[in-house]
């Protein structure tokens, strides 16, 4: 009788492994980010805030019924040799009629998904760079971020390959259109 032969096991592998085995106290948040895993303490209320006024305006104006979840973990395509990516946005929007979230995994696929809202915290660059890298290559078609130390908004949009093709930065104050399926300025004054 012969052994089957396993696959070798690969350092993506095992780190990809390690990190879902990982137990993280409560409230921290632990991703898998382009390679290298990211454990970030529970957010400050201004962090919060921010997060608020976006869903309180995306629930109330949107011309889409939306979903929305701050703790929704989405497994994200990988560039080059890392394993999959696993992140947690600070806000996830799905359309309502998708029921994404429903029935979904602690970590599920972004398909669907249409926009991903982070507020830059302890790793403004990881916000800016390697998590907007990680959303586009996931193909999510919205990323907003809100960059407290620049006092302004950021709206990355059309993915393609590593980065979004476009994007329209605002300061604290002014509004910032959001496309559909959302359809309506977001009002930012109460960011100031």
């Amino acid at each position: 009788m012969t052994a089957m032969a396993h696959a070798p096991r690969t350092q993506q592998d095992v780190l990809l492994e390690g990190f879902l085995a990982l137990d993280t106290p409560e409230g921290f948040r632990a991703e898998l980010i382009e390679g290298e895993i990211v454990v970030t303490p529970p957010p400050d209320g201004d962090h919060e805030d921010y997060i608020g006024l976006i869903v309180n305006q995306v629930i109330r104006r949107a011309r889409t019924d939306m979903q929305f979840s701050g703790n929704k973990g989405l497994k994200l395509r990988s560039g080059g040799v890392c394993p999959k990516n696993h992140a947690i946005p600070d806000g996830t929007f799905a359309p309502l009629s998708l029921r994404l979230f429903r029935g979904a995994e602690p970590w599920m696929p972004c398909e669907g998904v249409a926009m991903v809202a982070e507020v830059t915290s302890t790793r403004p660059d990881g916000d800016r760079e390697a998590k907007r890298r990680c959303y586009a290559r996931g193909g999510i078609p919205l990323y907003l971020l809100v960059d407290r130390e620049r006092s302004s908004l950021t709206l990355f949009s059309d993915p393609e390959d590593d980065d979004y093709r476009q994007d329209i930065r605002v300061p604290f104050g002014k509004p910032l259109p959001l496309p559909e399926p959302f359809g309506f300025e977001l009002e930012t004054s109460d960011f100031v």
